[in-house]
């Protein structure tokens, strides 16, 4: 007899822990500054001391800070041109909404 598999389970797609990617190398690779993190990391490993690294920390530092500006300012960007694309973004208030009726809840025209 074979023994079957219970449904609803692919144990060849299994992953194992340590193949999953770190969500912050991820973030460090997608920001372009893997390379000046991998020089902290590599100095940090050679030296095991904070204080001789420093001219890599702060090319770290410095490449994620030109990255965040940069995000900031293509951010920025976008929500201009979708501003101006749209108009003003604020929806029109419906009518029949107090504000914007003639007339008062009993029924008279507002003075």
């Amino acid at each position: 007899m074979s023994a079957s598999v219970p449904k609803g389970h692919n144990w060849a797609q299994k992953v194992k822990e340590e193949d999953k990617e770190d969500p912050l190398d991820q973030l460090i690779s997608r920001s372009g500054c893997a390379a000046s993190h991998y020089a902290v990391q590599e100095c940090m490993a050679q030296h095991q001391d904070w204080q001789q690294c420093q001219l890599q920390v702060q090319a770290f530092r410095d490449c994620m800070s030109e990255q965040q500006a940069r995000r900031r300012e293509e951010l920025q960007r976008k929500k201009e041109q979708t501003s101006a694309h749209h108009g003003d973004p604020k929806p029109p208030i419906p009518r029949g909404w107090p504000c914007h009726t003639s007339t008062q809840r009993n029924g008279k025209k507002k003075s």
